[in-house]
């Protein structure tokens, strides 16, 4: 009589390990999870940008139109006198805002980019069109070739 065993060979384990890290690399490239994070921290800063730019037009409100005068007039993103300081006193050639945190009456905190490291800025601009005299916020670090920028 033959001894007839069924059992998987080493070629046939070593296949199907193959097949699933094939399916396993597939699934990874298709979640992306780096850019699963950058679309996160884009919200955030989409959010923030908001928060700013609403917390700035209460103040206007609030004041009779008067446009806080440490806002600098400009035209585009990227200059680096436009970022927003995140607190008063500390702040080296950046916008001071902080007449907006004052008391919490328009914002608690000044909102801070989800990358920002130790500087003073908060990773988020402002200023004010010479011209039209509406005032913009943007981020200036935004990820995945995404532009962030609200204007009113």
């Amino acid at each position: 009589m033959k001894n007839t065993k069924q059992a998987f060979t080493l070629l046939e384990i070593l296949l199907v390990v193959a097949a699933i890290a094939i399916l396993a690399g597939i699934v990874i490239m298709a979640i992306n999870p780096n850019k699963q994070l950058g679309d996160a921290r884009n919200a955030q800063r989409r959010v923030d940008v908001n928060t700013i730019l609403n917390a700035t037009y209460q103040y206007i409100i609030d004041n009779n139109g008067t446009v806080p005068t440490q806002i600098l007039s400009g035209t585009t993103c990227g200059v680096a006198t436009q970022e927003i300081c995140r607190t008063s006193g500390t702040c080296d050639s950046l916008t001071d805002l902080s007449i907006l945190t004052t008391d919490g009456e328009y914002l608690v905190s000044m909102p801070i980019d989800p990358n920002e490291g130790a500087t003073q800025g908060t990773g988020y601009e402002i200023y004010k069109n010479a011209t039209s005299g509406r005032i913009t916020v943007c981020a200036t670090s935004p990820e995945n070739s995404a532009t962030i920028s609200v204007t009113r």
